[in-house]
């Protein structure tokens, strides 16, 4: 909110960032320096108080708590309803649209559009983690820094998100797509 007063999605954010950390047993302390993040921003996200964070600040936070971005995000409306708030980046702007679950994996659909200019790296996801990008305008250049793949718009590409990966929209054209992203579940112990 553009008036200083914290929005419910930023204190929903906050509040699940607050209780991820703590069933880890990790300190603001630790986390703030393990995800790059400063301490008062992270206090002031937790306590709702900094407004909505980028999604670069989200992924470095559930990098470094072992989850997927979804995890730190209010649950997604039913299927019709309008969809959350948009998280945005210097390069990249997302929205949660659902979230599946099954024995295996957690797998997160997102609406995403990548702004010409600028090149969003993403920190490595839990590992065996997925991502599968489908491109509806504009063409986006994705993946591994070792191993970019160009998608047109209509294609459709996947790689393994274990592993810093890029997001850049080549040419002067805005790229909007569909970015699936599927966690595996750790073992029960």
């Amino acid at each position: 909110m553009g008036d200083g007063t914290p929005s419910d999605f930023a204190t929903q954010i906050g509040a699940r960032i607050r209780r991820l950390r703590l069933e880890r047993g990790v300190s603001l302390s630790a986390l703030a320096r393990d995800a790059a993040v400063g301490k008062a921003t992270l206090s002031g996200l937790e306590d709702g108080s900094r407004g909505n964070p980028t999604i670069e600040t989200l992924y470095a936070i559930a990098g470094r708590l072992g989850v997927p971005i979804g995890a730190l995000l209010p649950d997604p409306p039913h299927p019709g309803e309008k969809p959350l708030e948009t998280i945005h980046g210097t390069a990249v702007s997302a929205s949660l649209l659902e979230t599946f679950s099954d024995a295996d994996a957690d797998t997160e659909l997102f609406r995403l559009h990548i702004r010409p200019g600028h090149e969003q790296l993403s920190p490595a996801h839990p590992p065996g983690t997925v991502e599968y990008l489908t491109v509806f305008t504009g063409t986006a250049r994705v993946g591994r820094p070792d191993a970019l793949l160009t998608v047109p718009p209509g294609a459709h590409v996947s790689w393994t998100a274990d592993v810093p990966h890029t997001y850049t929209a080549i040419s002067d054209d805005d790229v909007y797509a569909s970015l699936l992203i599927r966690t595996p579940r750790p073992p029960e112990s």
